[in-house]
């Protein structure tokens, strides 16, 4: 039987710190968050797991050459475990979703699954790969929306996916390294999806938008949003002086752990600045983690 930390490091365990602020920011700007909000929240999370295990259930015998210190081509993990254990988690994590929210829920997380599953077995290394990848978080956005009015949380979404396209192009060479041209390409994106996060929303209510303006030249979503491009940001612009593949690697690294800090932005720009606050403190804690367990 493996250990749990074998178990962990499969599924990337603390990298799931980047997961629920997704559906707390769709489900701030969509008006939805209740109590339902921590179990849409926990659902995702398993779908995420489920996402890691898969992909590396997929990647076994490349990860033989490249990465033979993965749980799975050193012996630690089984194949069978691995599949078996992406398998449950997806099942519990559409059922968890479905008996939080319902049938609308379920008619996101359905697709979900359904794109985070194409990825790991058909899509990932193709054209299509980052495109995939960013539709899976776009999706998760919305899962938080559900409950609520789902259009405008699109504003949300599109911004999360931008972010995760830039960080799926990235991680496709943290073995090999890459050219300049890769990440000042993505760098132009992380300013673009910074810069969209820090400005209110044609979604986000008239008088949350007169608020935000009426409270500071700098608001929240602007600090939070800042925040985020300085660490990613900053990352990649190592990566453009030496693009080597450990600076890919942490650039990639930097891109997930400072997941929470965008999407703390996106929730303060919702309205809700003291729970975006909140869900911007995982970032820190989740950089913390990262040095006991990879997050890629």
């Amino acid at each position: 039987m493996p250990r749990l930390a074998d178990l962990a490091e499969l599924v990337r365990a603390p990298a799931a710190l980047s997961v629920p602020g997704d559906v707390v920011a769709g489900a701030a700007a969509a008006g939805a968050i209740g109590p339902r909000t921590p179990v849409l929240a926990a659902a995702s999370v398993l779908l995420y797991w489920a996402g890691m295990a898969a992909n590396d259930w997929a990647d076994r015998r490349l990860d033989a050459v490249e990465r033979p210190e993965r749980p799975i081509p050193s012996g630690r993990v089984s194949p069978g475990l691995a599949v078996g254990l992406a398998a449950g988690l997806t099942v519990a994590g559409v059922g968890l979703a479905t008996v939080a929210g319902g049938r609308r829920a379920a008619a996101v997380a359905l697709p979900l699954a359904a794109a985070v599953w194409g990825y790991d077995l058909a899509a990932k290394n193709t054209a299509a790969g980052p495109a995939v990848m960013a539709t899976c978080r776009g999706l998760d956005v919305l899962l938080g929306a559900a409950g609520g009015r789902p259009a405008r949380a699109l504003p949300a979404a599109v911004t999360v996916a931008a972010h995760t396209w830039t960080v799926t192009a990235l991680s496709r060479r943290e073995v090999s390294g890459a050219d300049r041209a890769l990440p000042l390409r993505t760098l132009a994106g992380t300013a673009l999806v910074a810069a969209s996060a820090a400005i209110p929303s044609a979604a986000t209510p008239a008088a949350t938008r007169r608020r935000a303006v009426a409270a500071s030249a700098v608001t929240l979503p602007a600090v939070l949003a800042g925040w985020y491009a300085a660490r990613y940001g900053g990352a990649q612009a190592r990566v453009v002086a030496r693009p080597t593949a450990g600076r890919v690697r942490a650039a990639v690294g930097a891109g997930i752990t400072g997941l929470p800090a965008l999407q703390g932005a996106l929730t303060a720009r919702a309205g809700a600045g003291l729970l975006g606050v909140a869900v911007a403190a995982a970032a820190p804690l989740g950089r913390r983690l990262a040095r006991k367990v990879s997050p890629t």
